[in-house]
């Protein structure tokens, strides 16, 4: 095996092994700050069972704001002269958002996500979509568009 591959190696184990530590340090903090609030939620109620309050989920990855993407999937909308694929609108709005728009699995996310979007939208009659290449729906604002899919 070569020096470099190997030195390569090396490096990337030294990054994973760092953060393996961090994880670790940040899950014993936690433990230890819950450990604080049972305490505290006992000095009020001694006698409660916290076995019960089930945990609070992780939000999901890339989650938006209640409403931002509708807001940016019309705002697009309106400022394009053409009808736009889901995958145009998910690459809009991730570069609005800072995201990396060269991340396939990102994009992917953001356009299944978009899609359930435009669909729900349709189905209010604010949007209309049309048969557009390779299988893709281009969608557009519904009083721009008479040749409505339901």
């Amino acid at each position: 095996m070569s020096d470099h591959v190997l030195s390569g190696l090396l490096k990337k184990r030294s990054e994973i092994a760092g953060l393996l530590e961090h994880y670790q340090d940040a899950v014993r903090q936690c433990v230890i700050d819950l450990d604080n609030v049972d305490a505290t939620i006992r000095l009020y109620k001694p006698d409660i069972d916290l076995e019960d309050v089930r945990p609070k989920p992780v939000p999901p990855r890339y989650a938006a704001y209640k409403g931002q993407v509708t807001r940016g999937v019309l705002a697009a909308l309106r400022d394009s002269d053409k009808p736009l694929t889901s995958r145009d609108l998910a690459l809009r709005l991730m570069a609005d958002r800072g995201l990396n728009t060269a991340d396939k699995h990102t994009v992917r996310l953001m356009q299944k996500r978009i899609g359930a979007c435009l669909k729900h939208w349709r189905n209010k009659g604010v949007l209309c979509s049309e048969p557009g290449p390779k299988l893709f729906l281009l969608w557009s604002l519904a009083h721009e568009n008479d040749n409505r899919v339901s």
